[in-house]
């Protein structure tokens, strides 16, 4: 049996991560390739983007977290689409999505299928996915990762598995941050709003995985970057995700296959 991903009539406001990895620093840094760009903190501090990699093909790190992979992959914040062309050259179903049109473009490009979302939106297959993964610094999407793991176990099959990349620092940080691409603050736009974000070492991020449920699987460090896998309870959690989604749109790219299965996110993609 198969369903088809309704469009929306009226879309809501956009997520905060939306409207800030939507402007242009981080557009011209995907189409150029390389940086700088920076997650400036309100204090000053800066933590460099590291574009030139994720715009490059899947390394020996990234290969050690896909080769965890089970069943249909989600990607979450997949950028320019290196992690997802590289899993769908190896035979694996998967998706990106991101909130900047530059990043699902260019994963197009690769040969990946991507769509323009916040992983906050409606997504296709919500409760059927193998992997969900939230590689470079992905975990800090929303500022909230309490809020997030509770919308990865909503996206996961009972018994998925979350790949996340955590920061090689014990750091459990929640903080208000703008993309900086190195011009004079008196050259930017008023586009460049802050936004929420974390910054999670692994025994922070296991920390707020536990009390939901979450059961570690493994952890590892490849080429200096540190990763964990949990497990997804296979009962369900009692704290609904629908309210983070109901007030949300999904902006749904044309050369996606909008037909999926009951048993599959991705069938007969």
């Amino acid at each position: 049996m198969s369903h088809t991903v309704p469009d929306p009539e009226v879309l809501s406001p956009p997520h905060p991560d939306t409207t800030s990895w939507s402007t242009d620093p981080y557009a011209n840094a995907l189409r150029n390739g390389h940086g700088p760009l920076f997650l400036r903190r309100t204090d000053g501090w800066l933590l460099p983007l590291d574009v030139e990699r994720w715009c490059a093909g899947a390394d020996a790190a990234d290969l050690s977290a896909l080769h965890r992979c089970e069943g249909p992959v989600l990607d979450v914040g997949c950028g320019p689409g290196r992690l997802v062309a590289a899993l769908a050259a190896r035979g694996h179903r998967a998706l990106g999505i991101d909130v900047s049109e530059a990043a699902v473009a260019r994963t197009m490009r690769l040969g990946g299928s991507a769509l323009h979302r916040s992983v906050f939106e409606p997504l296709p297959g919500e409760g059927r996915w193998g992997t969900v993964l939230l590689v470079d610094g992905n975990v800090g999407i929303g500022g909230d990762p309490h809020r997030l793991l509770h919308r990865a176990a909503a996206l996961l099959a009972p018994g998925g598995l979350l790949i996340a990349e955590t920061a090689p620092q014990n750091v459990d940080e929640r903080v208000q941050v703008q993309l900086h691409d190195g011009r004079a603050l008196a050259d930017r736009t008023a586009a460049d709003a802050p936004f929420p974000w974390a910054r999670l070492g692994t025994p922070a991020l296991l920390r707020y995985a536990r009390p939901l449920g979450w059961q570690p699987a493994d952890q590892w460090e490849a080429d200096g970057r540190t990763f964990v896998s949990l497990r997804r309870s296979r009962t369900v959690l009692t704290t609904s995700h629908s309210a983070d989604t109901a007030n949300s749109a999904a902006v749904i790219s044309s050369q996606f296959p909008r037909n999926t299965s009951e048993e599959s996110p991705l069938a007969g993609s």
